[in-house]
Order: C-alpha cells, then sequence, then structure tokens
C-alpha cells in the first residue's frame, strides 16, 4: 500500500515539487519576489482598513461591490486582488498567497501568474453583476443585497492559479479536489464568496480549454514534414 501511495505521490507532485524545489534551492527568495510583495501588500491592506482612519481609503481603491459602476469596478479589481475580507482571519490570506502565488510564480513566470490571478478574480466580479441580474429564482442568479456585498478579495485569485497549475503540471487529482472543495463550499455555505470561487474556476478552465486547443494546434505543425520542432527554453 505504501509502495502505491508513493508511486501516486511521485506521479501527482513530483514534476510541481521538483521545478518549485529547484527555484528555491538556487535561488531561494529570490525565485518569488512578485509573491513577497503580494503578501507585503495585502497584509498594508489588512492592517490599514483596520485602522479608524483607513478603512474607507482601502474601500475606495480596493474594494468591488456589484453595485459599484463597471467602469469603476474594473479600475479597482486588480488591487482587489490584495484586499482581504474583513470577516475572515488575515493569515490564512497571507499563507494562501504566500503558498500559491509563490508556486505559481516559480512553475508560470510572475506576469503569467499575475495574468491568471486577475482573470479569475474578474471572472468572479463580472459572475456577481450578471447572477443579480438574473435575480434568485433561477439556479446561477443572486439575491439583489449581494449587490452591496465586498468581492472575495485574494481567494478567487487563489483558487484559480491553483487549478492551472495543478492542470500545467500534471496534478489532476489533486486540480478535481479543489473543484470539488469549492462545489462543497458553495452547498454548505451558499453565499456570494463560494459563487465567485467556482466562477473563477470557470473562468480558468475556459482559458485552459484554449491553451490545450492552440498547443495541439502548435503540435500539428511540428509533426508535418519538413516542418523544424521548436521547443521554448525551460526557465531556471
Amino acid at each position: 500500500m505504501s509502495g502505491a501511495l508513493g508511486g501516486f505521490a511521485r506521479r501527482e507532485w513530483g514534476p510541481l515539487f521538483g521545478t518549485v524545489r529547484a527555484a528555491l534551492v538556487t535561488r531561494r527568495w529570490r525565485a518569488v519576489p512578485m509573491t513577497l510583495a503580494a503578501v507585503c501588500l495585502t497584509a498594508l491592506f489588512q492592517g490599514v482598513q483596520n485602522q479608524d482612519w483607513g478603512y474607507q481609503p482601502v474601500q475606495d481603491i480596493g474594494s468591488v461591490r456589484a453595485e459599484d459602476p463597471l467602469w469603476l469596478a474594473l479600475l479597482r479589481t486588480p488591487l482587489s486582488l490584495f484586499v482581504p475580507a474583513l470577516d475572515l482571519p488575515v493569515w490564512g490570506a497571507l499563507a494562501q498567497v504566500l503558498l500559491v502565488f509563490g508556486i505559481a510564480e516559480i512553475c508560470l513566470g510572475r506576469w503569467r501568474t499575475l495574468g491568471i490571478a486577475y482573470l479569475a478574480t474578474l471572472a468572479g466580479t463580472l459572475y456577481a453583476r450578471v447572477g443579480i441580474a438574473l435575480g434568485p429564482d433561477g439556479p446561477l442568479g443572486l439575491p439583489a443585497s449581494d449587490a452591496r456585498v465586498v468581492d472575495t478579495g485574494p481567494s478567487a485569485a487563489v483558487v484559480g492559479l491553483a487549478v492551472y497549475v495543478c492542470w500545467r503540471y500534471g496534478a489532476y487529482w489533486t486540480g478535481g479536489a479543489v473543484v470539488v472543495a469549492m462545489v462543497v463550499e458553495v452547498i454548505v455555505k451558499p453565499n456570494l464568496a463560494g459563487r465567485e470561487h467556482l466562477a473563477a474556476i470557470a473562468g480558468v478552465l475556459v482559458l485552459i480549454a484554449v491553451v490545450a486547443w492552440r498547443e495541439r494546434g502548435q503540435e500539428g505543425v511540428e509533426s508535418r514534414p519538413g516542418t523544424r520542432s521548436w521547443k521554448p527554453p525551460i526557465r531556471s
């Protein structure tokens, strides 16, 4: 049994663990500068928004609600990735950002990590507006009162990045477990945050489908006679 579990662990997490370990051993914290900046920014926002003088400024620059004008929500969304929810322990948010953003930065690169994080957060933000427009009667609808609820903050980005990294490195069971956990969250506690997590996953799954389709097309071109095969350089 232990051999079977060990083989499963190597298949599921071996490539991912090897990539992360190699980067941390050779570069240490220099491997994740964007992640460290994100953790510091999240901690800063948490400290400021808990002050009497700081709550409203943080709301004005980084808190998104469905009742906000769309242009204002889009303007605030990038910083909303780093504004933790007031009703949840900030240490949980910081640990999530450090772990998932750090792994993603090593495995995907800095800008791709930020792009996927933004896509996931934006999917949740836009879903809230669509859900409220549909109303509470439909399976995808939301009550009008959710228009005044602040979006999820960094958690939607964390969930989306986790699913994408698991797909990219073949950790399919782990990625599936993340999806199942988010579904269970919505069943147990059907609130806006849980539904936005599912919207973030849906947005990332669409991205995965597009990337997989493009890669299959590139493989088809490279396999044609007379076509020079080219592989991208491996990131150090």
